[in-house]
């Protein structure tokens, strides 16, 4: 005859189990809030004038309408930047767009091979540190950028390293880091094509690598490694800002923290120019 306690026991257990695979699931599900209205055009040229970059070198720009903007980021306040070479392939002439349809001209540093391209501007932003290491498996990471010209992110959950098969004969593969998608944007729906080249950061804030692609039917995307940042930065011979300082993110505050990159041009829309 079983025991009243044991009984007992049993239950308690069941219910233990069942709220921590609450607990776990809705940690999993971390939308940050919606993304602020669209600016009117008065007020991007405002955000425009604001920028760090010398008024100067600011041109009006005129994206590519056959080609996705990508997103770079900064790592040296001289007008360095890091992005996806996927962003730049093939483009004539680039831009980092500062806001109000206008930007600066960029041009691409490194070779054709390579995931990570580095582009140089003759002004910058602050840098956002680099880590030394990759992320550990199932570690909390985070990506911030942009989705039809608006504020978008994704938080992630690393999953280590991963072959990704490419259309390119020359590059079937490359070990990149996969990432599980546990949140983004609220109200942002599709595949967030326009995230490649959106930095990955960690809790502190430090690059530990860049989105290549995303896989919106399992819920993944694919990131270059730290090694690949490196790697870029060395064959475009310039260093990063040995002394750049990163920005706490965590599952309750990565949108508004993502809004601050946006708002201090850390981080921008990248895009192939029309002329």
């Amino acid at each position: 005859m079983r025991r009243p306690w044991l009984r007992y026991g049993v239950a308690c257990t069941a219910i233990v189990l069942a709220l921590f695979f609450l607990a776990v699931r809705r940690r999993d599900l971390a939308d940050a809030p919606p993304p602020p209205p669209p600016l009117s055009p008065a007020e991007g040229a405002v955000l425009a004038q604001a920028a760090p970059i010398d008024p100067a070198l600011v041109v009006r720009v005129t994206p590519d309408p056959a080609r996705h903007p990508g997103v770079a980021f900064s790592v040296a306040d001289r007008g360095l930047w890091l992005t996806a070479r996927v962003a730049v392939e093939g483009c004539a002439k680039v831009a980092i767009l500062i806001g109000g349809g206008e930007g600066v001209s960029a041009k691409v540093l490194t070779g054709p091979t390579g995931d990570v391209a580095a582009l140089a501007t003759a002004d910058g932003a602050p840098a956002l540190p680099l880590a030394r290491q990759d992320p550990a498996r199932g570690a909390i990471a985070f990506a911030p950028g942009f989705d039809a010209g608006r504020p978008a992110e994704v938080a992630l959950r690393v999953l280590g390293p991963e072959a990704l098969e490419r259309r390119d004969r020359a590059r079937p593969h490359a070990d990149v880091e996969a990432l599980a998608e546990i949140g983004r944007t609220e109200g942002v729906g599709g595949d967030l094509a326009e995230l490649a080249g959106a930095p990955v950061l960690d809790d502190a804030g430090r690059v530990v690598g860049v989105i290549l692609a995303g896989a919106p039917r399992r819920g993944r995307f694919y990131a270059a490694r730290a090694s690949a940042l490196s790697q870029a930065l060395a064959a475009a011979k310039v260093p990063a800002s040995p002394s750049a300082a990163g920005l706490a993110f965590t599952v309750d505050n990565y949108g508004l923290a993502a809004d601050d990159l946006r708002r201090s041009l850390r981080i921008a829309p990248v895009v192939c120019t029309a002329s």
